[in-house]
């Protein structure tokens, strides 16, 4: 079941970038759709302000009936970590995270609901892993803890059994 599922006519104005200056950080991503219709996702890590993040969301709201239990996203990344991101409810001020490698090449990355517990500022908090009834946001988040400048490309987000 597809999730988001990139192409020449998306939007880019469907994903919204928020870093790390709501707290004052510097920090400066972007959001865009490729050429070739992929969603990229890139910028510039700072630590200066005691910032070190940036992200991009898409609200969504798919209710998952059937017996889903992974993520499955075709992306390329730039060799460095990222976090993909799920709520389960829009108002509730954490999310569900689980980090994966990028080698620099296309690749498929499959994330278990069972591998994605609940987190609010960096830390894991003592909840359920992700429910698998409801998404109404899903997102990307880089902070290595270092300065550096990213670039995610993103085919698509599906739903697996």
């Amino acid at each position: 079941m597809p999730v988001y599922k990139f192409n020449s006519e998306s939007k880019s104005t469907d994903w919204h970038v928020l870093d790390d200056v709501v707290m004052g950080g510097k920090s400066n991503g972007s959001f865009s759709i490729n050429e070739d219709g992929f969603g990229v996702f890139k910028g510039e890590i700072s630590l200066e302000n005691n910032g070190g993040f940036s992200s991009v969301r898409h609200d969504c709201k798919i209710k998952l009936e059937g017996d889903f239990k992974h993520f499955q996203m075709r992306i390329k990344g730039d060799g460095k970590p990222f976090q993909f991101r799920v709520k389960s409810n829009k108002t509730y001020e954490y999310s569900y995270a689980a980090t994966f490698n990028t080698t620099g090449e296309w690749e498929t990355i499959n994330i278990a609901f069972a591998d994605m517990p609940a987190v609010f500022r960096g830390r894991k908090l003592d909840l359920p892993t992700f429910p698998s009834n409801n998404i109404e946001e899903i997102g990307f988040l880089i902070g290595n803890k270092k300065t550096q400048t990213f670039k995610l490309e993103i085919d698509s987000i599906i739903l697996l059994k």
